[in-house]
């Protein structure tokens, strides 16, 4: 394995513990902004697969992997809108609209 390969394997486990531990401590209260910011780090994940997939010299894997990468990346952009969504309209008065 090349040592490009083995750094983004090791970039990507860091990143997988420290996004575990990370969420795991956020109090209740702020799951909503922490919602937000989860939806802006997936939009740069769409943007980034967007470009791997649109290279007109990337492989086969790459392409259906960035494929899988948009298409999950914007399901979780889209929960995630709605998802915030409604734990806002939660906290709306009832008497206004």
């Amino acid at each position: 394995m090349s040592v490009e390969i083995e750094l983004s394997i090791y970039v990507f486990i860091l990143a997988g513990f420290l996004g575990l531990e990370l969420v795991q401590r956020v109090s209740p209260l702020l799951h909503t902004p922490l919602m937000s910011l989860t939806n802006a780090v997936s939009a740069i994940s769409v943007v980034g697969a967007i470009l791997i997939t649109g290279t007109g010299d990337a492989s086969l894997l790459s392409k259906i992997l960035g494929t899988t990468a948009v298409t999950f990346a914007t399901i979780n952009i889209v929960a995630g809108f709605l998802i915030t969504d409604r734990m806002l309209r939660m906290f709306k008065k009832e008497g206004k609209k």
